[in-house]
């Protein structure tokens, strides 16, 4: 098994500037996706990467499609194909607290630096140069094989929907848009929005905004109070570490709170200033927020204090995170993002969230659910990943189970494999994303073994 695998390592060695380039490239194009736009499906930004893409497709000689503006497809030889390598190339938005342009491939420290670097331009590129690889070194693939690129994944998946509907997929789909080794289980999901107004009191919440999109941990909010002084805030947020925050005092007292943004399938890795505010609220006396503190504690992140926390032997625990709160004229709206186990149902967690929410006077407005997904780990095509990876990797391959919902969470059969190692923090979704230069090369190095292992 991977005979190739040592021309491989030397090929991607000697290339490794023109992939940074081409890397580069594809990191500078802004391709937040929207849905309010002139330009349809998904707007400019979306467009362009996926003609990026296609472009890169064509000059490896392989047959492309696009479809409709969601999503770009290309087949390496004739015939059915037999794998298919999805992955997408729109992003979340930059957001703020970057140390680099976000928009230019910055090299630092062993790091690639870039909105995209691992979610999920950079792992795209690999892919690209896998194929580039087979190629240039004439390694036979004896099966075809199809890569596709969709331009919307983080605004929902819609692109891959839509692409369903035109082409199935085969038997065999991976994406690089997860973790190493196989990760075969990913937790069910629920996206809750809430809202409830406040009562009116001497000291109250004016305005306050805090997070951007719902799946990510909110790292910075900002806020108007009233009757509030600046050193009782500080002593609200006392205790609360890791919290930088910053005020001006008037006739109200506006200012920020800077925390850590993470992506919501991982708030242990974030400081979230949604809770931490929350809390501060709470203690001031704060009208309705005492009954959100005791839902949403700070510190809470798997729903203990609504009576889930649940978890299971193969995927773990449940997570559940107030991701964005806002408060305009005494009404405040809230999002949640909750990943629950394999042997839980969405409407099990919609209806423990919503009484829980009901009885501190909250009304869900809109919730949209996903089903855990769930893939055998001794199937043949499971097993030949791992076996790349051991192969590849040096160490053991093992299936694991994340929170994270990858491109494939709805494709029966369908695993992540990769990006990024489990141990990693790549501040995805966050300020600073990146990918090692180290992790990068393995995902040359994955990809291109495993396509040749799949097609044989």
């Amino acid at each position: 098994m991977l005979e190739y695998k040592d021309a491989l390592e030397k090929y991607f060695d000697e290339h490794m500037q023109e992939i940074l380039k081409s890397l580069g490239e594809i990191i500078a194009i802004q391709s937040v996706g929207t849905l309010d736009s002139d330009i349809k499906p998904f707007g400019e930004g979306s467009a362009r990467a996926l003609r990026w893409g296609e472009d890169f497709l064509k000059s490896l000689g392989m047959k492309t499609l696009n479809v409709d503006g969601y999503a770009v497809h290309g087949d390496y030889k004739q015939g059915e194909p037999v794998l298919a390598v999805l992955s997408h190339l729109d992003t979340v938005p930059a957001g703020e607290g970057w140390s680099f342009d976000p928009f230019t491939l910055t090299q630092s420290g062993g790091n690639l630096y870039g909105r995209g670097t691992i979610d999920d331009k950079g792992p795209s590129v690999a892919v690209l140069y896998a194929v580039k690889a087979i190629k240039d070194l004439n390694i036979p693939i004896n099966r075809n094989f199809r890569v596709v690129f969709g331009g919307f994944e983080e605004g929902g998946c819609d692109d891959i929907a839509y692409y369903q509907t035109r082409f199935a997929f085969p038997e065999m789909v991976f994406t690089p848009d997860g973790s190493f080794p196989v990760l075969n289980c990913e937790k069910g999901l629920v996206h809750l929005t809430f809202k409830g107004t406040l009562a009116q009191g001497e000291k109250r919440v004016c305005a306050l905004k805090a997070g951007t999109v719902i799946n990510a941990v909110p790292g910075k909010a900002e806020f108007t109070l009233e009757n509030i002084t600046d050193s009782e805030l500080k002593a609200a947020l006392d205790g609360l570490d890791g919290f930088t925050l910053q005020t001006q005092s008037k006739d109200t007292l506006t200012g920020t709170l800077i925390g850590r943004s993470a992506h919501g399938s991982r708030p242990e890795n974030g400081l979230n200033t949604a809770t931490a505010l929350v809390s501060a609220f709470a203690k001031l006396g704060i009208s309705g927020f005492d009954k959100l503190a005791q839902i949403f504690p700070h510190g809470d992140m798997c729903a203990k204090a609504m009576g889930m926390g649940f978890s299971d032997s193969v995927s773990g625990e449940m997570t559940c995170v107030l991701t964005q709160l806002c408060v305009q004229s005494n009404t405040l709206t809230a999002g949640v993002d909750i990943r629950f186990p394999i042997d839980k149902t969405s409407r099990e967690i919609l209806d423990i969230i919503s009484a829980s929410l009901a009885s501190a006077g909250f009304e869900v407005t809109s919730a949209d659910t996903m089903e855990p997904h769930y893939v055998d780990a001794s199937s043949q095509f499971v097993q030949t990943l791992l076996k790349v990876y051991e192969g590849v990797s040096g160490q053991k391959g093992e299936c694991i189970a994340q929170g994270g919902i990858t491109y494939v969470h709805n494709t029966k059969g369908a695993v992540a494999f990769g990006a990024e190692f489990p141990w990693e923090n790549n501040n995805m979704h966050g300020a600073d994303e990146h990918i090692s230069l180290e992790t990068f090369k393995a995902n040359l190095n994955m990809y291109a073994n495993a396509i040749i292992e799949l097609t044989k």
